[in-house]
């Protein structure tokens, strides 16, 4: 396994992909999270106020977010690793296991595919009965992350910091661990995708379920000034998570021992 394929569900192709075709697997990957993640919210989730009448629910939004990492990662993990989360590619970069000199590129490609999936969710929203005034923006405030206003439980802005923290660098570790060369060939996106639908049915009460700041901005940004207010904290927490990871994976799990 390549140290830039943590997600590759396929044996090592003959020929690397370029980087071109590595960003276009990286920005359709995070399309696709974010327009699963946040279209369950604002269609069919039913709470906080949310357009949709199917009411799925934290449950629903949480298996959203995880079956579509799981499909994206199958799909596009062998040509670009399957990271769709800044967060994850800098973890991954300070664990030793992708390269610098690729994170800009990746980043920039998240960011895209993330912004493009919100704008086109906004554009078929808008297409909603009574999708005048305020709607489009309190839909799109109801399904971004952050802290008092923007939570769904009404949490602080510390509880969310520690939240993100804390979920986004144990999902680093998931992903470190899974995507080890000791690890169980062909199942690290099963082990990666319900590894997020666990912190996730714990962080959407909290945040509303970031972890990744490519999702954060994508809703933020057409979610008015508190959303765009609040984004920072949801950017940099889970920054901050997987560094911690990336930063102590080897001193924890990859130690060498004498026999």
């Amino acid at each position: 396994m390549s140290e830039s394929t943590p997600a590759a569900a396929s044996p090592v192709a003959t020929v690397s992909p370029s980087l071109g075709a590595r960003l276009a697997a990286e920005a359709f990957g995070t399309f696709l999270l974010v327009f699963s993640v946040a279209g369950t919210a604002i269609y069919a989730a039913g709470f906080n106020g949310g357009h949709g009448g199917l009411n799925v629910g934290f449950l629903g939004v949480a298996l959203a977010l995880g079956l579509s990492v799981v499909i994206g990662a199958y799909a596009f993990g062998p040509v670009s690793g399957g990271h769709f989360n800044p967060a994850v590619t800098l973890g991954l970069a300070t664990a030793g296991r992708f390269a610098w000199r690729d994170v800009i590129g990746y980043i920039v490609a998240q960011l895209v595919g993330g912004i493009v999936a919100s704008s086109i969710l906004l554009w078929i929203l808008s297409g909603a009965k009574g999708a005048k005034g305020d709607f489009l923006t309190l839909q799109f405030k109801g399904a971004s992350t952050g802290y008092g206003e923007l939570s769904p439980g009404g949490f602080g802005i510390w509880s969310v910091i520690i939240l993100e923290i804390v979920t986004t660098a144990f999902f680093l570790y998931v992903i470190l661990g899974v995507t080890h060369t000791r690890a169980a060939a062909g199942f690290a996106p099963l082990a990666i995708g319900l590894t997020l639908t666990t912190i996730a049915l714990i962080g959407i009460p909290v945040s509303n379920g970031s972890f990744n700041p490519a999702r954060a901005l994508a809703t933020a940004i057409y979610g008015g000034p508190v959303a765009i207010g609040q984004v920072w904290v949801t950017i940099l927490a889970p920054i901050v998570g997987a560094l911690i990871a990336g930063l102590t994976n080897r001193a924890l799990f990859d130690g060498s021992r004498k026999s």
